[in-house]
């Protein structure tokens, strides 16, 4: 037991001298996550539940983490809720969680396929548990067993048709009975890459199940088609994995119905994106797209959740590790803020989770110098809110982690010519996604630009108007050094700015 203790503690000494591993993002505690999707997350009575995919490191096998919190800040640890040994199972991969009107929660997740004699194929499994949810159970047989690897075949009017059998999203409940879609990667890795393919299993959809008793599931129909309104939809190379399906509201908190469901998802070569549409009996008819990732794939795997405020919280995964980076550090795996989104104007908004304001402390006013340096007390551990008047500059923002010696920055401005928000990390360091990520954003006329910047370690996330976000992972080679902050643009256009601490989070 001695041995233990000690090793225990050196490992947390171990990460609290990491100069890249964030402090108020959360972070996996141990095992490796990569991948380290956002899954299972669930709210009930005062209590936010988020669960973790990870590779444990004892079993070898991918498990679900369970964490839960009252503030969206400080995270208490359960039992592993999804685990298996790596003799018996490869573990699970991502789903979602729903709550029963009976307050039994349930999780569908991905199961892989059985090593034990006449076990099963694998396919969607779903596990249980009630309050205060520390043991889960699992219901058998498993939900949709595939008839190879993410795919399930049925005979439909006399055809074979394959169906997805990946990623399930949440469980909702709509007229007395259960609904979940699956994800299509496998599919479309099948049966629609090449370019003479079935136009049929291209691209991005998922597929409906329905149940009455959330033990036997019923394949229904496509739970959506891809509009193509235009060219940024999702073209035929992209997936849909890691939906997720809920109500949006028309404010940030408290806000009512609108009629409008949000279809978080990921294509596996694009990241996370985002249709808004309207339900038809079963199916669901998408009128908006968006993305939440550009030109790579940093901004990966959401999940989501209704808490009793009527607010639609979400969480990514942020791709971007460095290169066996579990072996490296001793850790891998890291989330994005609980990001709050609404539909207001006919546009869906998004703010970090007010609960976020609760870590700031010795907020100031910074100094801008002759030069257009920002001063700020802590260069790798800040938050930073300014109003700027962007009128007759090309662009404006500002770059922080800046190291003069080894000329590592990363720059975070409003493009006024070409109407984008952006986040150039091509000098930010030596590893992770190395590229200037671009989102749309245009300034209406006479409009101020707000800008609220945070700066965790090795992540930086940015928020603009309410209307735009990007997060992105960075690594400036001597991060001791990487603390200068400057100012893109006339200093006189600054009309309000402040610079806080951040309070640490995560235990190490």
């Amino acid at each position: 037991m001695k041995d233990l203790v000690i090793a225990t503690r050196q490992y947390r000494e171990k990460m609290l001298r990491d100069p890249y591993r964030p402090t108020f993002h959360f972070t996996v505690p141990d095992g490796n996550g990569m991948p380290g999707d956002s899954n299972g997350a669930f709210y009930v009575d005062g209590v936010y539940h988020l669960m973790y995919l990870y590779k444990n490191s004892q079993t070898e096998a991918f498990h679900w983490g369970h964490i839960s919190s009252v503030d969206l800040l400080h995270w208490r640890h359960h039992p592993d809720a999804l685990f298996d040994e790596g003799v018996l199972c490869d573990g699970s991969f991502s789903g979602g969680a729903f709550v029963d009107d009976d307050k039994t929660a349930y999780l569908s997740f991905w199961k892989f396929p059985s090593k034990v004699e006449g076990g099963d194929n694998g396919g969607i499994a779903i596990a249980y548990a009630k309050p205060p949810y520390e043991k889960w159970e699992r219901l058998e047989p498993i939900a949709v067993e595939e008839t190879v690897w993410g795919i399930v075949d049925l005979e439909i009017d006399g055809k074979i048709e394959h169906i997805s059998c990946a990623d399930p999203s949440n469980i909702w409940k709509m007229n007395g009975k259960y609904y979940m879609q699956l994800g299509n990667l496998p599919v479309l890795n099948m049966y629609g890459r090449e370019e003479n393919s079935d136009p049929h299993y291209q691209g991005d959809w998922t597929d409906l199940f329905r149940s009455d008793d959330l033990k036997k599931w019923t394949f229904v129909h496509r739970f959506y088609e891809n509009p193509h309104k235009d060219a940024d939809y999702p073209n035929k190379t992209e997936d849909d994995m890691c939906p997720s399906f809920l109500p949006l509201f028309d404010k940030q908190e408290n806000g009512n119905f609108t009629g409008k469901y949000l279809q978080l998802f990921i294509a596996h070569n694009r990241g996370c994106q985002y249709y808004i549409g309207t339900m038809d009996g079963e199916t669901f008819i998408p009128e908006q797209h968006g993305r939440m990732s550009w030109n790579d794939i940093a901004y990966f795997a959401p999940e989501a959740l209704i808490d009793d405020k009527n607010r639609h919280i979400m969480w990514t995964w942020l791709h971007g590790n460095p290169e066996n980076d579990f072996e490296k550090y001793g850790w891998s795996g890291v989330f994005g803020f609980p990001r709050t989104v609404w539909y207001e104007d006919g546009i869906l908004k998004m703010a970090p989770a007010g609960e976020l304001d609760r870590l700031e402390y010795n907020t100031k006013t910074p100094i801008i110098g002759s030069d257009g340096s920002v001063s700020v007390a802590n260069g790798e551990l800040f938050r930073l809110k300014a109003e700027l008047a962007p009128e007759g500059q090309d662009k404006i923002g500002f770059v922080v982690r800046v190291d003069e010696k080894t000329g590592n920055k990363t720059e975070i401005y409003y493009d006024a010519v070409n109407g984008k928000l952006v986040f150039d990390a091509t000098n930010s360091g030596i590893d992770g996604l190395r590229i200037k990520e671009e989102a749309p954003f245009k300034l209406m006329p006479g409009e101020k630009l707000s800008l609220d910047i945070f700066v965790d370690k090795s992540v930086i996330e940015v928020y603009a108007n309410e209307r735009q976000a990007i997060c992105r992972r960075v690594y400036p080679a001597s991060p001791e050094d990487a603390v200068k902050v400057m100012l893109i643009g006339n200093q006189n256009a600054v009309l309000a700015i402040t610079a806080s601490d951040m309070a640490p989070t995560n235990p190490y």
